[in-house]
């Protein structure tokens, strides 16, 4: 990951502009560790914060047009880098081996619309200083963070984290996911939108072309100049990720070859309290698989130790998003002692496939798709969130391989009957059906297991239990008269947004996080499926206690 920032359509001085993008680039750092790149004339100023994965020797930024001018800053990795470079029908001056290069010379060819021709995670800002045109851009589903935000002075604002815009912006927003944003025209366009997010698919789909899709996803996605890991959290989609990554951790795709990769052994990485079951399960995949595996144990008292840094990074005051991103974010420091500067991961494959415990009760395929949908449209504000900001807190990239543009469009473009849990399936049966013979079939068929229940029952059910005695019942009543925005729902929730709120106080921030009623991650209109679930709503999955087979 990197951090970028900028301001456009400028109206201060140089000196005084200079001075704020070098605090605003600051708070962003811990993004992009390894090198910072700063443009600047009289309209616009543009940092960029660098996290090198992919040409760690002339790949800084901002890169620069030679032939134009035009400058680019990128957050992310373009994974058809090679096959756009094949795309361009012009002479480029080219200065790097970056994925990212590409952009500024595609743009100079096909217009705003390239947008559309790229597979990847990113957001950039693309700026033209002979006319003071932008563009500015973020991936399909919002993998990569991004936000704007306007001054008194009607300046534009951008940046990778809401961070840096707090001290500056009178308003902040969330950059759209699958938008690109015209500066000339101060319009957004949505250039993602796939037949599946506004029609019930139909199609049937066979297992073997299920698993050739996800098999070319993830070698797209271990394109890196660096060391890399994968994280295995003992359930099914971070150990197929991880088995597919497997095949291919001793060669390393680039140019459309393949080359000896020069780093060591694949290293795997999973995380929980002493004796959880995601450990145990972990250890059994890493040790089929032959990584080099590596246990990282916590205690509750590190857990809640760090939650406070853990709002803080990921900006953010929801529950469930806190309970796994804590954990994770303490893993993250652990792999990047280790020398380790990318890992690939298993988030999206329970939104893509219905693999919540809770979607046992979609009452049928077209509400089961419905909410796959929703799911997807939110992930740039729960889990994609989650993943990308708890580990880039210590300037460690994660990849999800099952939000893959072209992965996703496939995923999502079959019958959703073939998703339902009926007729005695388990959740994700067709994806367990595809990889039968990848990773032991313990875990191929492993229920269920949210990632901040698996990491040790104990983890949630201290938090609830300690936010049960810390906020009063009077404080709860009175909670409309303190948060005038996105009321607390639990006492959990009140405790976190106590914590955020004296990290952003600013007026837009707290509307930014999504509240409503959930039961182990339903958005609030699956919630409504079955009256059970208002017995015992919580975001974990046991919560669905009539499925779960450990509920407590």
């Amino acid at each position: 990951m990197c951090g970028i920032t900028g301001i456009l359509d400028c109206q201060e001085t140089s000196e005084s502009l200079r001075s704020k993008i070098l605090m605003m680039s600051k708070k962003l750092r811990h993004r992009g560790p390894d090198w910072s790149g700063i443009y600047q004339d009289e309209k616009c100023v543009i940092a960029h914060e660098r996290l090198s994965i992919v040409d760690v020797e002339t790949g800084a930024q901002p890169l620069y047009d030679k032939k134009n001018g035009n400058v680019l800053a990128v957050n992310g990795e373009i994974y058809n880098h090679v096959e756009l470079r094949k795309s361009l029908k012009s002479e480029h001056l080219w200065q790097t081996r970056s994925d990212c290069e590409v952009l500024l010379y595609l743009y100079d060819e096909f217009g705003p619309d390239f947008v559309k021709m790229i597979n990847g995670i990113f957001a950039f800002a693309l700026y033209e200083p002979s006319t003071g045109k932008y563009l500015i851009a973020r991936d399909h589903i919002g993998i990569i963070p991004l936000y704007i935000g306007w001054d008194e002075f009607g300046q534009f604002y951008f940046a990778s984290e809401m961070k840096a815009l707090v001290d500056y912006c009178t308003k902040i927003e969330e950059f759209p996911p699958g938008h690109y944003y015209l500066g000339d025209s101060k319009s957004f366009e949505k250039y993602y939108a796939p037949e599946w997010q506004t029609r019930l698919p139909s199609r049937k789909i066979d297992p073997v072309e299920l698993r050739l899709g996800l098999e070319a996803s993830v070698k797209r996605q271990l394109m890196s100049d660096v060391p890399y890991g994968i994280l295995i959290s003992g359930g099914l989609d971070s150990s197929i990720i991880a088995a597919i990554a497997a095949k291919y951790a001793d060669k390393r795709v680039e140019s459309g070859d393949t080359e000896q990769a020069w780093w060591p052994r694949l290293h795997s990485f999973s995380i929980g309290l002493e004796g959880s079951p995601d450990l145990a399960a972990a250890k059994k995949v890493a040790d089929a698989l032959g990584t080099v595996h590596h246990s990282i144990t916590y205690t509750i008292q590190e857990g809640f130790d760090a939650i406070p840094d853990v709002i803080y990074h990921l900006e953010t005051y929801d529950v469930t998003t806190i309970r796994a991103a804590t954990p994770m974010f303490l893993m993250a420091r652990k792999i990047k002692s280790m020398g380790i500067k990318m890992i690939l991961s298993g988030e999206g494959a329970d939104e893509a496939f219905g693999g919540y415990l809770y979607f046992h009760k979609a009452p049928n395929k077209q509400e089961l798709h419905a909410e796959t949908v929703r799911k997807l449209g939110m992930l740039n504000k729960y889990d994609c969130l989650r993943a990308n900001k708890s580990t880039s807190a210590w300037g460690l990239e994660t990849r999800v391989p099952f939000l893959d543009k072209e992965f996703l469009d496939l995923a999502m473009s079959f019958d959703p009957q073939q998703k339902m849990c009926v007729d005695g399936r388990m959740e994700k049966h067709i994806l367990r059906e595809a990889f039968t013979g990848y990773i032991p079939d313990e875990v191929l068929w492993r229920q269920k297991e949210q990632f901040s229940d698996g990491v040790g029952y104990g983890w949630i059910d201290y938090l609830k239990e300690f936010t049960e005695k810390e906020i009063t019942d009077q404080m709860m009543e009175n909670a409309s008269k303190r948060f005038h925005v996105n009321v607390p729902m639990s006492k959990e929730e009140y405790y976190y947004r106590t914590i955020f709120d004296k990290h952003f106080p600013h007026q837009s921030s707290a509307g930014l996080v999504p509240t409503g009623p959930t039961i182990a991650c339903s958005s609030p209109t699956a919630y409504r499926w079955s009256k059970e679930f208002e017995k015992k709503a919580d975001p974990s999955g046991r919560s669905v206690f009539s499925v779960h087979n450990q509920a407590t």
